[in-house]
């Protein structure tokens, strides 16, 4: 019996910090794909919806299902966590209300046919299933090297030949280039992992794919060593980069490292901008949410950085750095670790982009990317804007 599959967006905490009410937090990537993707190859279907904060319905992102406030629904239906990272696929669901446990942690929930949700259900059968529990926005990072790898590895087919001129370190059949263009002296690393190239992607001459490493449809890779990330659609990278993930639609196209970070939707990095994404004491990360404290528990972590977020050239972000959606910063040479939604400037300043201001320059910046700015788009943002700075 098939099943209908609802996502189930957590409520706003400072561990979903910078994206939380700007996106649902399943369309964040965990791995090689987003979370709700994962949970739809759990599943075995597309979801039918997004239950998140009400200001996001009518979400605009091409492929991404009706987002609304959360309801009751009548199975047979799957309701899934936001905040987990399923592995591999399903097992028989029962036809009795069970919970969707992970190592003692509810994920989820499986609904029998007739049976209504509209939350926790009691005396559910349990059934423990794989994958990762996610925290908050930091453990995006470690969802990478826990698994970018296995998920290549899945997804390694018919490739197209490995171009002239190439040089590979590992094993070749660990390569997989779909319709992309290599220029010569690309280095292809995949002695640790697969190097993944989707359609449309355009790797220049002096770039090295250290492997895992996914590159999503139409990325341009530019120069410099890159290694164990997820690149985003239409995402251009340049410079050094590592254990990084971009949701897509990102430009770092200068040199300046970046590791151990998140990146959203239409971040724009000035040249040399760099993290940092280890403490002087070797320490555990602790960020700082507006006030709030949150403990990562990693000692690697950069900078988690929201959609529409843009750095001047020289920017320099601190271990465990957060900068606000929509946030423009060009004041101080070295960020503050907080820096919030919509911030001008930034550093010392304490003035906000006006949402007029943050709607021209969004409507100057999407279609560069061939993303239309709609009615839809506008309203959107218009209300994320207004909900971030309330």
């Amino acid at each position: 019996m098939s099943h209908a599959l609802y996502l189930l967006d957590p409520e706003p905490a400072p561990a979903w910090v910078p994206f939380a009410g700007i996106r649902p937090i399943c369309e964040l990537r965990a791995g090689a794909h987003l979370i709700r993707e994962r949970w739809e190859t759990f599943v075995g279907c597309e979801a039918t919806a997004i239950f998140s904060l009400p200001h996001l319905a009518g979400f605009p992102e091409a492929g991404v299902p009706t987002v609304e406030a959360r309801r009751a629904v009548t199975g047979p239906a799957v309701i899934g966590s936001s905040t987990f990272a399923p592995r591999g696929l399903a097992p028989h669901f029962p036809e009795v209300p069970a919970r969707l446990t992970h190592q003692g942690i509810t994920v989820g929930w499986a609904v029998p046919a007739g049976a209504p949700w509209n939350g926790p259900v009691a005396q559910a059968h349990g059934i423990e299933v794989d994958g990762v529990v996610l925290r908050g926005v930091h453990d995006l990072v470690g969802a990478l090297e826990l698994l970018l790898r296995d998920d290549l590895l899945r997804s390694l087919g018919d490739s197209d030949p490995i171009p002239d001129g190439a040089t590979v370190l590992g094993d070749p059949r660990w390569i997989s280039i779909r319709d992309s263009t290599v220029e010569p002296g690309v280095v292809f690393d995949t002695r640790d992992g697969p190097v993944v190239l989707e359609s449309g992607v355009e790797v220049r001459s002096g770039t090295r794919l250290e492997g895992p490493l996914w590159a999503g449809a139409n990325a341009r890779l530019v120069g410099g060593p890159l290694r164990c990330s997820a690149i985003g659609p239409w995402s251009t990278v340049r410079g050094e980069m590592a254990v990084t993930v971009l949701l897509g639609y990102a430009n770092k196209a200068h040199d300046g490292f970046v590791g151990h970070s998140v990146l959203g939707r239409w971040v724009n990095l000035g040249a040399g901008t760099i993290t940092s994404n280890l403490k002087n004491t070797y320490g555990t990360v602790r960020l700082d949410v507006g006030g709030s404290s949150v403990e990562t528990g990693h000692q690697f972590l950069g900078s988690l950085i929201g959609d529409h977020a843009k750095t001047a050239i020289g920017t320099l972000l601190g271990t465990g750095t957060i900068v606000g959606a929509g946030a423009n910063l060009f004041d101080d040479v070295r960020a503050p670790k907080f820096v919030p939604p919509f911030a001008w400037g930034g550093g010392a300043r304490s003035e906000r982009m006006t949402r007029q201001g943050f709607l021209a320059v969004a409507e100057r910046v999407l279609p560069r990317r061939h993303v239309v700015v709609d009615d839809a788009t506008r309203a959107y943002l218009a209300r994320a804007y207004d909900w971030l700075t309330r």
